[in-house]
């Protein structure tokens, strides 16, 4: 049962859509087609998940899948508007941060009986917890990425500072005094690009031991923004408005804005997910070293917050038995390496994560695949309204606190009482 009401005029469309399209895909020979929209976009990605759809449809006559182009940008608004008007395609591709109200809305098929047993035991109980809500499995992740730091490794060499590794990384105030003494000269030691801040801050915070939201025994969220909350934030805030070790000037930027000035020498690191090496390669000039090192480490080690890419089926979906059949052929082993490779991310799957192409020393890959085991849920993963509190609460209270527009406390007072405002409407 859905949770929420259709509106009338929306009602009707739905009804008039299902009445007419059902099963439009099925063919009077008993052959059915299934929808499958991708939100791949990198090229090598796109040919990858194409490929996949193509080879499932050469060796399986009965069952045709659809491959259907999506995109990122905007995604959580064309997936209700396809829900609620009976569109919805079969086999749904999106990422575990947006699946909570869909999944409580009714929209999402529970997984718990539809997939095989092989594919629930290869991905590890932690990623399954991004895509757990209630007693229900909601979407299976598949590819993920850590946060890490791109370098100019000929710069950290110049300066003689020691260089991290996932077995012995940098502290937060580490990092800070080694940002500050690669910096001077209009120059800086890092940029950080927040113009999405919220996700970066609640996932590097873990590290630390924040977590931002908690839940009581009445089931409900609050958000308290404790001492372990305030390491990763004060880090940045401190070198913008005291250091003078990071870009202000990028703080309003998207990861890749600040590749030109990384590339041009103006800042020695950049904070990104695993996959800006991709347009790295595509975009460095020539003989630009550059290097992955892990993410600063905290109280709690390098653990991290990550949102997988899943994918789901429409509880609408008259074939969900089919579908699942799908996801599992997509998501064999040797397939999610191939997802991976094609979106230069790292697979959820154990086996897949051993597989000798994502251990290379070439493009960092062993750098990132050594990151795996600590990356755990998103602190926002299980919250209702957490787009809401995000988009009009936490996004504009941290984009000012790290500029310098207000401080700690206010910061803390707008997360804390404006956000369980907002918090509170979804869970009366």
């Amino acid at each position: 049962m859905r949770t929420r009401l259709l509106s009338a005029p929306v009602l009707a469309l739905a009804l008039l859509l299902a009445g007419c399209s059902g099963d439009e895909g099925d063919t009077a020979d008993g052959r059915i087609t299934l929808r499958f929209e991708s939100l791949a976009w990198q090229e090598e990605s796109v040919e990858a998940n194409k490929e996949l759809v193509k080879e499932w449809n050469a060796a399986h006559r009965d069952v045709k899948v659809e491959y259907v182009q999506g995109s990122w940008d905007g995604v959580h608004d064309q997936l209700l508007t396809s829900f609620e008007g009976g569109e919805a395609p079969d086999i749904i591709h999106d990422a575990s941060d947006d699946l909570a109200d869909f999944a409580y809305g009714g929209y999402l098929a529970d997984l718990t009986d539809l997939l095989p047993g092989r594919l629930k035991s290869d991905i590890p109980r932690r990623s399954w917890e991004t895509t757990t809500f209630g007693d229900g499995i909601y979407g299976v992740p598949f590819l993920q990425e850590p946060r890490v730091l791109i370098a100019n490794a000929k710069w950290l060499k110049e300066a003689g500072v020691r260089i991290p590794t996932p077995e012995r990384p940098w502290s937060w105030a580490e990092f800070r005094e080694i940002t500050e003494r690669l910096s001077g000269d209009g120059k800086y030691g890092v940029a950080w690009p927040l113009k999405e801040p919220v996700s970066a801050t609640l996932n590097l915070s873990l590290s630390s031991g924040g977590q931002l939201f908690h839940r009581g025994a009445d089931g409900k969220v609050t958000v308290r923004f404790e001492a372990a909350d305030e390491v990763m934030p004060r880090t940045v805030h401190d070198q913008v408005n005291a250091d003078d070790s990071a870009s202000p000037t990028t703080l309003g930027s998207g990861g890749s804005d600040t590749l030109p000035g990384f590339f041009g020498g103006r800042y020695a690191m950049v904070p990104l997910g695993f996959s800006y090496r991709q347009q790295i390669v595509q975009q460095a000039p020539k003989g630009f070293d550059w290097q992955v090192l892990p993410a600063p480490a905290g109280a709690d080690g390098l653990a991290q917050g990550v949102s997988p890419q899943t994918l789901s089926i429409a509880e609408d979906s008259p074939h969900q038995r089919e579908a699942a059949r799908f996801i599992d052929f997509l998501l064999r082993p040797e397939n999610m390496v191939r997802l991976a490779l094609g979106d230069w991310m790292l697979p959820t799957g154990a086996e897949a994560l051993r597989d000798p192409a994502l251990h290379t020393a070439e493009n960092d890959w062993a750098t990132g695949t050594a990151l795996a085991e600590h990356l755990r849920s998103a602190p926002a993963q299980l919250v209702r309204g957490y787009p809401e509190w995000k988009d009009k609460v936490a996004t504009p209270a941290f984009q000012e606190y790290y500029s310098g527009a207000i401080d700690g406390d206010e910061l803390r007072e707008r997360l804390e009482e404006d956000g369980n405002l907002v918090l509170a409407r979804y869970q009366r």
